[in-house]
């Protein structure tokens, strides 16, 4: 049980970058990142259930689902912050305001789905000793991590960071923690 709390903190660390970018933003309310970290709670929840329904029904390891899931979503993390910076490149400066909360949505949904799928990566693993604490580990992390990093961010030493930074480490953290499950799989 120990070691499923520690591997939801760790793997949460993600978050703190997640928060990062928000934190950078000028739009973003820490009402905000509350809202997204209850809706991240219920489907961290959610997903701990279905871990223990499909486990036995899935034909393939779930560690290989697990690693390609996260991979990809690291890479659509990265590649949406590169192809939206070149977009409001395009834009006028006064339309931003729609931009960024389009941008907070989908933070916040990406920061859910992957908090989800690292709930059910946890619960596959520890499988049949896994617990609530899975997920409630996971949703409390990701909330005390953003929102750490999103006062951080609101402070003058993190505003010169550029908010590139943050996109990319947390996309390249995905990236390693699906790489990571794909190694422990194939014993590398």
């Amino acid at each position: 049980m120990l070691m499923s709390v520690l591997s939801g903190l760790i793997v949460s660390v993600d978050a703190f970058f997640i928060g990062l970018s928000l934190g950078l933003q000028k739009k973003c309310k820490f009402l905000y990142l509350v809202i997204i970290n209850a809706f991240l709670f219920g489907l961290c929840v959610l997903g701990f259930f279905i871990a223990g329904q499909v486990y036995e029904h899935i034909p393939i390891d779930p560690d290989y689902i697990v690693g390609f899931s996260f991979i990809a979503l690291g890479l659509w993390t990265i590649l949406h912050y590169v192809t939206s910076k070149q977009k409001a490149h395009r834009q006028e400066e006064a339309q931003t305001g729609k931009s960024a909360r389009k941008t907070i949505v989908l933070v916040g949904l990406v920061m859910s789905v992957e908090a989800m799928l690292i709930t059910v990566g946890i619960t596959f693993i520890f499988l049949p000793d896994s617990t609530l604490l899975i997920p409630l580990t996971v949703a409390l992390a990701h909330f005390g991590y953003s929102s750490l990093s999103f006062y951080l961010a609101r402070t003058k030493h993190i505003k010169r960071m550029p908010s590139s930074l943050a996109h990319i480490v947390s996309g390249a953290a995905l990236i390693v923690y699906g790489l990571m499950a794909l190694f422990v799989e194939l014993g590398i």
